[in-house]
């Protein structure tokens, strides 16, 4: 499969925005210690106490980035995998993965530095539009065998 330059340039787009998503996860452990605010009692007792079995305002907003990116993309992962398949051409198909990665990064940033309004919905916006296209390009493939 990795013959197919389209295939393989979608896995590294994908690998990175899971990476992406490793990270996330990261910095959200890291601002929990940081804040002391941990989901489970056990965390808390282990590091200081029951009264650090709480939510924090930061912590939760590094876990709605991290939510909001597997609502994003687990589809852009499907979508991009069975679009690969239809025979687009490397250039046309690399822009729609290199544009929802770098909107998908935007987005993190904005989500995590609190920009200004509207920054993240843009960024949002921009990362839809190749899964979109995507998604129709997939469909039109797919019509005639149903």
């Amino acid at each position: 499969m990795m013959d197919n330059k389209v295939f393989a340039s979608f896995v590294f787009y994908s690998t990175l925005l899971i990476l992406k998503m490793y990270i996330i996860a990261i910095i959200t452990g890291q601002v929990r210690l940081r804040k002391k605010a941990f989901a489970n009692p056990e965390d808390a007792m282990r590091h200081g106490g029951v009264q650090y079995h709480r939510e924090d305002p930061d912590v939760e907003r590094c876990r709605r980035a991290h939510r909001n990116d597997m609502e994003n993309i687990f589809p852009f992962l499907f979508l991009g995998a069975v679009y690969s398949m239809t025979g687009p051409t490397l250039s046309v198909a690399r822009i729609h993965f290199q544009v929802f990665f770098l909107a998908r990064v935007f987005h993190t940033i904005a989500y995590l530095c609190s920009l200004k309004a509207p920054t993240r919905s843009l960024a949002y916006i921009i990362a839809q539009v190749p899964c979109f296209s995507m998604l129709v390009q997939v469909l039109l493939a797919v019509a005639s065998y149903w």
